[in-house]
């Protein structure tokens, strides 16, 4: 248990050399175990209600549409964010940027700006559910992206499907 406190905390990977004002800032907010695990869960339970109010607002007649594709994209985003708990920004920013998910964590950025776009400037409401549809499988890429050998095991399941 405390291998793996100290994989989440970022204290496994040995000495940086670089002191930037973000490796300084976030060795000066650590947060106990306990307070990580309490602000993963409340990050991480705030995305899933907001998903399930969006799709309970999708039918909602004239401005059901806007509400499901804001409340959506903010569950995302929270769920998101819940890791940045466990591991802290900076290191979440990093691994995000990693050359293994960067494309996947543009695709959810696009996708969720794009959704965002489509219900608040163009008001096409067709284009939103698709690019809410779009921002979904973009989350499942980059999610599956941190487990190993995932996506090469749901590509060959996707072979043998078709």
């Amino acid at each position: 248990m405390d291998k793996l406190k100290k994989v989440l905390s970022g204290q496994d990977e040995g000495s940086t050399d670089g002191t930037g004002i973000l490796e300084r800032a976030n060795e000066a907010s650590t947060l106990a175990w306990g307070t990580r695990m309490k602000g993963f869960g409340v990050c991480f339970v705030l995305g899933i209600v907001c998903s399930i109010l969006a799709s309970c607002t999708l039918w909602i007649p004239g401005v059901g549409l806007i509400v499901f594709a804001v409340l959506y994209s903010v569950g995302n985003v929270s769920a998101l964010a819940s890791t940045m708990f466990l591991i802290g920004p900076c290191r979440q920013l990093k691994t995000m940027c990693a050359r293994e998910r960067a494309f996947a964590t543009v695709l959810v950025l696009v996708c969720l700006a794009l959704t965002l776009c489509a219900a608040f400037w163009w008001k096409n409401n067709g284009l939103a559910l698709l690019f809410c549809v779009l921002q979904f499988l973009a989350f499942a890429w980059y999610g599956l992206s941190y487990i190993p050998f995932a996506r090469d095991g749901f590509m060959k399941l996707c072979s043998v499907c078709v």
